[in-house]
């Protein structure tokens, strides 16, 4: 059995939690479906862990932003997290992110972050006939910080949602797992106090975190923006 993860946002807090139910599960494979970074402040934190337990993990969109040097064209506040999180990340961490892959496999799982069609930055909605043009039968993918499973003929498709940013109104921290034949959704709580606090260390308002409280998407947050 293997672990799914994704949209870990520089949350360890939350990280954490998952981590230790998956320990508690007697899975020792974990894969990540990118965006390590972004938006909170333990980004090194994530990174460090995930180096330690020989994490595998593709790239996400806010991964690029920080491996390229680049920013979001579509959320100045992601812009500001992703400012702050270069500043602070180590350079081990920094090249660990760049070497990120685009496509990942673990067994009979194609993984991505956003989708087939545009692995980095696709917000995938899933249906019948866009997997009719994928070679394979299992997939997964994040990138939208939703939990979803879904069949289309012998062809199934989870996304894990997200670890450190839900957005489908569940504020707990989300993963999957998959024997083989089978991926299934778990929920987890976390201190999410915690994150807000170190994100006010950090110099950051509510604006930037308010969203964890509920799970619901963050201020100026929409498909296809952050």
């Amino acid at each position: 059995m293997i672990a799914l993860i994704s949209d870990i946002h520089g949350n360890y807090t939350a990280l954490r939690e998952v981590l230790a139910k998956i320990d508690s599960m007697g899975i020792d494979e974990v894969y990540c479906l990118g965006d390590v970074v972004g938006y909170y402040t333990e980004v090194n934190e994530c990174c460090d862990e995930m180096r330690r337990r020989n994490i595998k993990s593709v790239m996400g969109n806010h991964d690029w932003y920080m491996a390229a040097n680049s920013f979001c064209p579509r959320s100045n506040s992601v812009n500001d997290c992703l400012k702050y999180q270069k500043q602070v990340i180590s350079e081990e961490n920094y090249a660990w992110i760049s070497r990120f892959p685009v496509f990942l496999t673990a067994g009979n799982v194609f993984m991505v972050h956003g989708g087939w069609t545009d692995p980095i930055d696709e917000y995938l909605n899933p249906a019948e006939e866009y997997f009719s043009r994928v070679d394979g039968r299992y997939f997964a993918s994040g990138h939208t910080h939703r939990q979803v499973i879904a069949q289309f003929g012998d062809k199934i498709y989870c996304n894990p949602g997200s670890v450190g940013q839900p957005r489908d109104n569940d504020p707990r921290a989300a993963f999957a797992t998959f024997d083989g034949s089978k991926f299934e959704l778990h929920r987890v709580e976390y201190d999410i106090d915690k994150v807000g606090e170190l994100m006010e260390k950090a110099g950051f308002s509510g604006y930037y975190y308010d969203c964890l409280a509920s799970g619901a998407k963050n201020l100026g947050w929409a498909p296809g923006k952050g």
